[in-house]
């Protein structure tokens, strides 16, 4: 056995409206999608023209059934292809990453202000999450250094 068959090939991995996806997956999944959306159309317009009066409205029941189809392809492709992210949770995590994305954060909407100003809910959900001591704890580089300055 080769060493490329145990490593993940990335260069087949893509980046698509910020999720990421096996260009194979994608290439059976379009491929799926197709056949079934365009099956559910032809059949229910087939079966609906001789049923329904007219042409126009049996046309327009036949894409409803090709929307369908798209349902049941999406269902097909979620059983067929599983995700390809990993997430790690736990305090493996680089504290540095994580003030990089707080700094990222602050900048991006100018403050992050203070903890205490969050509603008892918003405080509940954070603590439940295991976040709310990292922003509590969070200050800006700025301040840091205004504050350790003699």
């Amino acid at each position: 056995m080769s060493a490329d068959s145990t490593t993940p090939a990335r260069w087949r991995l893509v980046e698509i409206w910020g999720d990421t996806a096996d260009l194979g997956h994608l290439a059976w999944s379009i491929a799926i999608g197709i056949a079934v959306s365009l099956t559910g159309y032809l059949v229910a317009s087939r079966v609906l023209m001789s049923t329904v009066g007219t042409p126009e409205l049996a046309r327009a029941y036949a894409m409803l059934a090709g929307l369908g189809g798209c349902v049941v392809s999406g269902l097909i492709c979620a059983k067929l292809f599983t995700p390809k992210r990993e997430v790690i949770e736990g305090a493996a995590a680089d504290p540095r990453w994580r003030e990089e994305v707080l700094a990222e954060l602050a900048g991006e909407q100018g403050d992050l202000g203070s903890v205490d100003d969050l509603p008892p809910a918003v405080v509940r959900e954070m603590k439940e999450l295991e976040i709310h001591d990292l922003f509590a704890s969070y200050k800006p580089r700025a301040r840091r250094t205004e504050g350790a300055a003699p």
